[in-house]
């Protein structure tokens, strides 16, 4: 099983450089956030592609049929791609997905052509914040589908 990578933009958002601790902390207090509430989150968990070390970080869902859900790449409109996504491609057999209470694992698949315009326009019709992402960055925005793993 892989995951592609898309190319990296040459323009996009600039994400804040904020020190490592300060940026983990954040980090934590969103999984923690996600993980208390959960409404329109998941936490995704994915093993580093460099570190090997499993990452969590909390991330907005967008159901689409029971347990089956799409994660969007944006990273604010960045012209890189987020960590988690290069995680997910680097060992996409070790995702997991945690929503409320239950933790499993899912297979990411990565949508592309009608299938992503039309998941594209569903995400930005129930959260039109992404529409904006798209704008800032030349790179087209990951949707990946998560599929919970038989």
């Amino acid at each position: 099983m892989t995951l592609e990578v898309t190319p990296q933009g040459t323009r996009g958002t600039r994400m804040p450089k904020l020190p490592r601790p300060l940026r983990r902390g954040i980090q934590g207090l969103m999984v923690w956030f996600a993980r208390r509430e959960g409404n329109r989150t998941v936490v995704l968990t994915t093993v580093g592609a460099k570190s090997g070390q499993p990452h969590s970080v909390a991330v907005g869902r967008f159901p689409e049929a029971e347990g089956v859900f799409l994660v969007v790449a944006s990273n604010g409109g960045s012209a890189r791609h987020p960590a988690w996504y290069l995680n997910m491609a680097k060992n996409p057999d070790q995702v997991w997905a945690e929503v409320g209470r239950r933790k499993y694992k899912v297979r990411p698949q990565l949508l592309k052509g009608a299938e992503r315009q039309a998941a594209w326009q569903r995400v930005i019709t129930a959260s039109p914040s992404y529409a904006a992402y798209e704008k800032k960055t030349d790179r087209e925005i990951p949707i990946v589908r998560l599929v919970p793993d038989a």
